[in-house]
C-alpha cells in the first residue's frame, strides 16, 4: 500500500533586484531556498534545506535511501506544511531502533552539506547490480534531452539537476539546491510509481553535480547500475564504482565523455563521431 502524501507548493524561484556590470538595476530570478524540517512518528530527524519542488517525495526518497526504512509500505503518510516548514511522516509500526541508527552522523559533500546516518560503506558489500548496458547513442540522447530541458537552472542558477532515464527516454527530471536532495527526491518519485520506476535494472540515473561516493552509493541502493554526469568524479566515488561495477560515466556534454568504470557496460559506437 503506498503511502498518502500531501501536494504542498511553494514558489521555485523569487525576484530580486542586482546591480550589473554597468552600475544598471536589473530584476533577476534566484532559487527560493527553504528549511523543511522532518518528524518521523512526532521526533525531530533532520532539517533539509531545499528547493521544496517535491517536498514529500524528497522525504520518501531521503528516509529511503538512509536506510531508515525497507519498503514503501512501511509510510503511512508525510504531511508537508510550508506555513511552519515541517514535514510530517507517519509510519505504520515506527522505526525501530532509530536513536541508534541516527546517532552517527557523517556531513557530506553535498551543496548546503547534507548528512547522513551511520556508515556510509556498512552495506555496500551487500549491494549486487543487474546487469544492464547503454549504447553510445542512448548517451548521446540523454545527454541533449538534459540540454534542451527547461529548466531552473538556465533561469535562476545555483541549483542542480538529476534525472532517470530507460534508455534515453526522460522519465523524471528534478531540480534542488543540492544534488543529494535532487536524488532522493527521484528515489521517492520510484518507490510512489512502482510500474515504472519499481526496479533500476533498465534505468540510467544523470545528474549535473560531481559524482561522489555518496552519490554512487544512493543509485547503487536505488539498483541503478549507470550514472552519467556533466561533471567528474571523485577518487573515493571511483573506488565505490569499481567495487560495485557500476558504469560511472562523467564529463559527459554534446559527444564527449570519460567512462570511469564498467567499461564494458558502455556499448561503443565509433561511427557517431564521424
Amino acid at each position: 500500500m503506498l503511502p498518502r502524501l500531501t501536494q504542498a507548493h511553494a514558489p521555485l524561484t523569487r525576484e530580486v533586484s542586482a546591480v550589473n556590470e554597468l552600475g544598471d538595476v536589473d530584476t533577476v530570478s534566484i532559487p527560493a531556498e527553504r528549511a523543511l524540517t522532518v518528524y518521523v512518528d512526532k521526533r525531530e530527524l533532520v532539517t533539509l534545506m531545499t528547493l521544496g519542488a517535491h517536498p514529500e517525495l524528497l522525504v520518501l526518497g531521503f528516509l529511503r535511501n538512509q536506510r531508515l526504512v525497507a519498503s514503501v509500505d512501511e509510510v503511512d503518510s508525510i504531511t508537508v506544511d510550508w506555513d511552519v516548514g515541517a514535514a510530517a511522516v507517519k509510519t505504520r509500526q515506527g522505526i525501530s531502533n532509530i536513536e541508534a541508527r541516527t546517532a552517527k552522523r557523517v556531513v557530506t559533500t553535498g551543496c548546503g552539506q547534507g548528512s547522513v546516518f551511520g556508515d556510509l560503506m556498512a552495506e555496500v558489500d551487500q549491494i549486487k547490480l543487474p546487469p544492464a548496458t547503454l549504447t553510445q547513442a542512448q548517451l548521446y540522447g540523454i545527454v541533449n534531452a538534459i540540454r534542451l530541458k527547461e529548466t531552473t537552472y538556465k533561469s535562476s542558477g545555483s541549483v542542480h539537476g538529476c534525472a532517470l532515464f530507460r534508455g534515453e527516454e526522460l522519465l523524471v527530471f528534478v531540480e534542488d539546491v543540492g544534488r543529494h536532495n535532487a536524488l532522493d527526491t527521484i528515489a521517492g518519485w520510484m518507490w510512489m510509481n512502482p510500474q515504472v520506476g519499481g526496479t533500476g535494472a533498465d534505468k540510467v540515473f544523470y545528474t549535473t553535480g560531481r559524482l561522489t561516493s555518496e552519490m554512487v552509493i544512493k543509485s547503487a541502493q536505488m539498483g541503478v547500475p549507470m550514472v552519467v554526469s556533466r561533471s567528474g568524479i571523485t577518487q573515493m566515488g571511483l573506488d565505490v564504482a569499481q567495487q560495485l561495477g557500476l558504469c560511472a560515466i562523467g564529463r559527459a556534454t554534446n559527444k564527449r565523455f570519460l567512462c570511469y568504470s564498467a567499461a564494458h557496460r558502455l556499448k561503443l559506437q565509433t561511427e557517431l563521431l564521424a
